[in-house]
């Protein structure tokens, strides 16, 4: 049975961490992937900043199938949107808040994230059947006290925060409410052994923090 957005959403959870990705080749994103999946965080983000992103999200899903889910990121408009999805986007990430593109990830029951920057915007995007707020891009202004903005009003919504998380804030984060954190670096650079050790890393971190 294909996964759809509910299933999705609940695994993006589950690992509570995905990669980033602005990788101009298939043989380098799946490098990533392979990292990232040895190390236990296999979601992966591809940047539609570049043009074949839909080509490598493509090949992605033909390559790994259900061991990786892979979604699309800085999806600005309904176009963009689905075309990720008729590639084989899992789910969708934008930097801001998109009506049209909310209602093709509900068409398709693709989880969305988009960037909002007041609980006004949260709130209108979770009316809209959003599956996470991405506290970004101002969260690389406000830190991780940006997730508490949104939960101590509405602790039910789902926050994905981005920009800024390394291993030494990424407990802070997870204590201010990001319920999934996105890393670029850490999960893009190096070999596929140097991101499979950053991988396990952040998947021990946010595995320790939540069995307090």
């Amino acid at each position: 049975m294909k996964m759809q957005k509910m299933e999705i959403t609940r695994r993006m959870y589950e690992v509570g961490a995905l990669a980033v990705v602005r990788a101009e080749t298939l043989e380098r994103a799946s490098e990533i992937a392979e990292g990232c999946i040895k190390g236990g965080v296999p979601v992966m983000e591809m940047s539609f900043t570049l043009n074949n992103a839909g080509e490598i999200i493509k090949g992605l899903r033909e390559k790994y199938g259900d061991d990786l889910i892979v979604g699309a990121g800085t999806v600005l408009d309904a176009e963009t949107a689905r075309h990720a999805v008729l590639c084989g986007a899992q789910f969708i990430i934008a930097p801001n808040y998109d009506e049209g593109v909310a209602k093709v990830c509900n068409r398709y029951q693709i989880p969305y994230a988009p960037g909002c920057t007041s609980v006004t915007e949260a709130v209108n995007a979770l009316s809209m059947g959003a599956a996470f707020i991405k506290a970004f891009p101002i969260s690389d202004f406000y830190g991780p006290k940006l997730a508490k903005v949104f939960k101590t009003p509405i602790p039910t919504m789902p926050i994905m925060a981005s920009g800024g998380i390394n291993l030494d804030n990424l407990e802070t984060w997870l204590e201010s409410g990001a319920d999934v954190c996105g890393f670029g670096g850490l999960l893009t650079k190096g070999t596929s052994e140097d991101i499979a050790a950053n991988a396990k890393k952040i998947h021990d971190i946010i595995a320790a923090y939540r069995q307090k």
